[in-house]
């Protein structure tokens, strides 16, 4: 297998790692944290089962929140550079629609972007090699490699290469940012939290007038024709333009639901588009694609967030926002985070002292998220309830002030000192819920 600068990793010694960092995927989680780990001088291995350009399901919408982690990175997100800024949150439900822009925060971006994953996860692990990652396409993880004699993690195999060939790849330390299928925690034994939220989320790209709308679009309720005059339909969806001709159109749900086990996705999608205006273009024949769905593991689903010299990241880790199901902002930043935790640690020389400083790492995700999390894993539950959804529908949307606070509550956009009295209260509430 031969790697960025020209060596094959099964020619080095064998009493010298591959990297100083193993990073596993190459989506936006463990592209932050190879190019995080990068700039610091490291020498970062990001391996990537697939070969770019290549598909994920998302929803391709970014908040503000994960616009800071971009512009934090050095992207230039601009219109210029093939981004398309947003405004704000369309919501719609309940007879009301109603458009929230973002908040302006002095801690927060004041737009959001879009911009299709084929394209987006690209882009950023190609800035992770400016920055001097090494970049191995094609490299399928399959394991980790533990020391004999300590039992901790020292690397990985994979197959990769055309042929698929078996390899080996070893550093001290390694990044799990391999996504909701999480194949090197279940090897270690993290399984999923059944007590944790998760959803299921599907998504399909038509070709639409709407490409350029410059608002996210979120329906609280699915209709199955004309609204109040048809079967409403259980999940939530959404409308994202991505101002190429296309309109990026899905709806999830969660398993707090009592429809989650029951239900066909991609029919559920279908007769929910049938009933939209049809001069939006969501038909058959306006489809640039299949449907395509993926699971979204929330709040802290799979912990711990560290053992054995494996750090998790992203979705690997269950980082979905509960409120919202954004996962791309809190891929990227626990990328960062463990970016931070491992260049401390492997400053230091003695392996107990590295330990303790990459044993930091679940610490510092709880302190930052663990509230908030704790406050949606209660939102899931009594959204899942249909009674409680329809009142706060009914009774919620058509008061602005109250949607503006709520708007900052799923989105998680406060200013963490100072602010005004919605962001102190947010920000009360974050601390006061324990992180469990």
């Amino acid at each position: 297998m031969t790697e960025r600068d020209g060596t094959r990793a099964d020619d080095r010694p064998d009493d010298r790692p591959d990297a100083d960092v193993i990073v596993v995927g190459a989506g936006p989680g463990g592209s932050a944290a190879a190019y995080h780990l990068a700039r610091t001088g490291l020498d970062v291995l990001l391996l990537e089962k697939s070969t770019f350009p290549r598909e994920k399901v998302c929803g391709d919408g970014l908040t503000p929140r994960a616009v800071r982690s971009l512009v934090e990175m050095g992207i230039d997100t601009s219109v210029e550079a093939g981004w398309l800024r947003n405004r704000g949150l369309r919501i719609i439900g309940g007879g009301v629609r109603l458009e929230l822009p973002w908040p302006e925060l002095a801690s927060w971006p004041d737009y959001g972007l879009v911009r299709p994953r084929a394209d987006f996860d690209e882009m950023l692990a190609r800035h992770a090699v400016k920055a001097g990652a090494r970049l191995v396409e094609g490299a399928s993880v399959t394991g980790p490699v533990r020391d004999d004699r300590t039992g901790r993690v020292v690397g990985v195999t994979a197959r990769a290469g055309v042929d698929r060939a078996p390899a080996e790849f070893r550093a001290p330390v390694v990044v799990a940012a391999d996504g909701n299928s999480a194949r090197i925690a279940q090897a270690l034994g993290i399984r999923r939290r059944e007590d944790r939220p998760l959803g299921v989320a599907v998504r399909r790209y038509y070709r639409s007038p709407r490409t350029n709308d410059d608002f996210l679009e979120s329906h609280l309720e699915l209709w199955e024709g004309p609204p109040r005059q048809s079967r409403l339909l259980p999940g939530y969806g959404w409308i994202f333009g991505m101002g190429d001709g296309t309109s990026n159109v899905g709806l999830g749900m969660l398993n707090t639901t009592s429809a989650f086990q029951n239900t066909d996705y991609r029919d559920l999608l279908r007769r929910w588009l049938n009933g939209l205006p049809p001069e939006w273009g969501y038909t058959e024949e306006n489809a640039t694609g299949p449907v395509r769905g993926s699971a979204l593991p929330m709040a802290f689903n799979r912990a711990p967030h560290y053992q054995d010299g494996v750090l998790l990241v992203g979705d690997a880790g269950g980082m979905v926002n509960p409120f919202n199901g954004e996962g791309i902002a809190y891929a990227m930043e626990s990328g960062r985070i463990a970016a931070e935790t491992i260049v401390l640690a492997l400053a230091r020389h003695s392996g107990s002292a590295r330990e303790r400083a990459l044993g930091r790492y679940p610490e510092i995700l709880a302190q930052t998220y663990g509230g908030y999390y704790t406050l949606g894993r209660l939102f899931v539950q009594l959204i899942g309830n249909p009674t409680v959804m329809a009142l706060g529908t009914r009774y919620g949307l058509p008061r602005p002030m109250l949607m503006r606070f709520v708007l900052k509550v799923m989105a998680n956009l406060t200013d963490p000192r100072g602010g005004d009295a919605t962001d102190r209260l947010i920000n009360a509430l974050t601390r006061l819920a324990p992180a469990a």
